[in-house]
């Protein structure tokens, strides 16, 4: 087991000297895989932020007793992931981390606070429309029933991550667009004793298209993940009815999977 120490330094040094790396060169897993994982850990969970420099291959393979050809293959693995980025004269910087959430009944907002990613929320439509044939049929309305639609972008450490449009029975509650902007939808909706019971979902992928891609500061034809969810409450009424898109290079829904008896 070989360990890599360093003390934290100024932001224009490497980030990584504030970090401690464990690197078993007697495991199977390879040296590459190892560094990429811890390193990719630390972008998760904030301790390598946005904008943090990790210095050149040649001082990272220095630091760490490791071969170049080993310390790039690592980085260029996070590189493809989009978590990190190759800048001529300036060097290997960190752009984001990706959002991992669970597929589980849980508002973005809460499991991106929970993460420490910080969100921020831009309400962009909050008004009364008709129910189409596709609402109305997840609401079990009338089509052209009024129904509240609430868009937003959802961003986190000030880059946008999903933009979301929901759609909920206008007599369920009312959505002041100020308290959007500062909390979850779930959260307004438990707080006027709303119980979230279930939820039927389902999770597909698409290319961009040129809007969603300038709002999404993503590549027209980008691609993005989708989401439609209908969710229930304690009596199994359905109280909201979501359509959602996510850059597939900052999100990933993450979940279990279990082997029947």
């Amino acid at each position: 087991m070989a360990k890599t120490r360093g003390s934290a330094r100024a932001a224009s040094t490497s980030a990584l000297d504030s970090l401690d790396f464990a690197l078993d060169r007697g495991s199977p897993v390879p040296l590459y895989y190892q560094l990429a994982q811890q390193l990719e850990a630390a972008i998760e969970h904030g301790v390598l932020a946005p904008g943090n420099l990790l210095g050149n291959e040649v001082d990272l393979s220095v630091r760490l007793g490791l071969s170049r050809p080993t310390v790039r293959q690592a980085i260029q693995s996070l590189v493809d992931k989009g978590l990190l980025v190759r800048r001529r004269g300036v060097g290997t910087q960190v752009v984001h981390s990706q959002v991992k959430r669970p597929l589980e009944l849980s508002s973005l907002y809460d499991d991106l606070e929970a993460a420490g990613q910080g969100p921020t929320t831009e309400v962009v439509r909050n008004e009364r429309v008709p129910a189409t044939a596709d609402v109305a049929a997840a609401l079990g309305i009338a089509e052209g029933a009024e129904v509240t639609l609430l868009e937003r972008l959802r961003c986190t450490h000030g880059q946008p991550v999903a933009i979301l449009c929901n759609y909920l029975p206008a007599s369920l509650l009312d959505l002041d667009t100020a308290r959007l902007e500062s909390t979850g939808l779930y959260r307004m909706m438990r707080a006027v004793g709303i119980t979230l019971h279930s939820a039927r979902q389902t999770v597909g992928a698409r290319c961009a298209t040129a809007e969603e891609a300038g709002r999404l500061d993503e590549k027209e034809g980008a691609a993005l993940l989708t989401m439609q969810r209908t969710a229930y409450d304690d009596t199994g009424r359905p109280v909201e009815y979501g359509t959602h898109i996510y850059r597939a290079s900052r999100y990933a829904f993450d979940f279990q999977l279990l082997v029947r008896p």
